[in-house]
């Protein structure tokens, strides 16, 4: 339960904090890719100050033998640069550029009531399960059959 509760506040933080900085609005965000109009350098400033966070609590959190609730903690072991990170880092910038809406501020952006978060998050589910039926479908065909 209490991994359950833990979750939830640290989501409805993110949310609150996505909403305050006004990343869930698509406007502003579209405005900071635009550097020959309307340019607002403030996505800029959340992106510093989350990584500047990040990298502070990274400090004192590793320090810890494992997470509060859990045995071990979970980081990436992989290090090198493959086609599906590089894709899937080509599909998230375009369609983040074409939307306004990254994954983060589209969820808090639901309770908004927007028909364009709802479209852009139900885009991503569905990319989500076609992206994981396409990985299944290719990987089954990729493993040898003995006979």
């Amino acid at each position: 339960m209490n991994r359950v509760v833990s979750a939830l506040v640290i989501g409805l933080l993110f949310g609150v904090g996505i909403a305050l900085s006004g990343m869930a609005n698509p406007a502003k965000v579209l405005n900071f890719f635009d550097f020959a109009g309307t340019w607002d350098p403030s996505l800029a400033f959340v992106m510093g100050g989350a990584l500047l966070v990040t990298t502070i609590g990274y400090a004192f959190v590793l320090k810890r033998p494992a997470p509060i609730f859990d045995d071990q903690f979970h980081l990436p072991r992989k290090r090198d640069l493959d086609l599906p990170l590089i894709a899937g880092s080509a599909v998230f910038g375009i369609g983040w550029g074409i939307s306004g809406y990254c994954p983060g501020g589209a969820i808090p952006a639901l309770g908004l009531g927007k028909a364009d978060a709802w479209l852009f998050v139900g885009s991503m589910i569905a990319g989500i399960a076609l992206a994981r039926f396409a990985q299944q479908t290719f990987a089954a065909r990729t493993v040898p059959q003995t006979s």
